[in-house]
């Protein structure tokens, strides 16, 4: 069953994004599949507990795929669904954002 999806647009993209571990997510797998040891090697503060959680549920709201091959041990690859792919001009902007203003503060 689909939840109900906020009014406002942009509530609706800070539910599916909001959270930092979605978008450092997003941000990983932009470049490409990765498993998920990468994922949490690249993004060393998040518990695998956490970083299970929000794949699950991203998982859920069709941004990620998620792929299980039978090998022993279990090969588990995710990639960006084509709703996960049209993010990156967002984080492309978020990028953008937070350099500039990372040089605007230096002074």
């Amino acid at each position: 069953m689909k939840r109900e999806l906020p009014l406002c647009p942009v509530e609706t993209t800070l539910l599916l994004i909001g959270e930092k571990w979605k978008v450092l997510i997003l941000r990983d797998l932009n470049s490409g599949t990765k498993r998920f040891g990468e994922l949490k090697k690249s993004i060393s503060a998040i518990s695998q507990k956490v970083l299970t959680q929000q794949l699950r549920a991203m998982e859920e709201d069709g941004l990620i795929e998620r792929k299980v091959y039978a090998e022993v041990p279990p090969r588990v690859e995710y990639s960006l669904t084509e709703a996960g792919k049209s993010l990156k001009p967002i984080l492309d902007s978020m990028w953008a954002w937070g350099k500039q203003y990372k040089e605007t503060m230096k002074g």
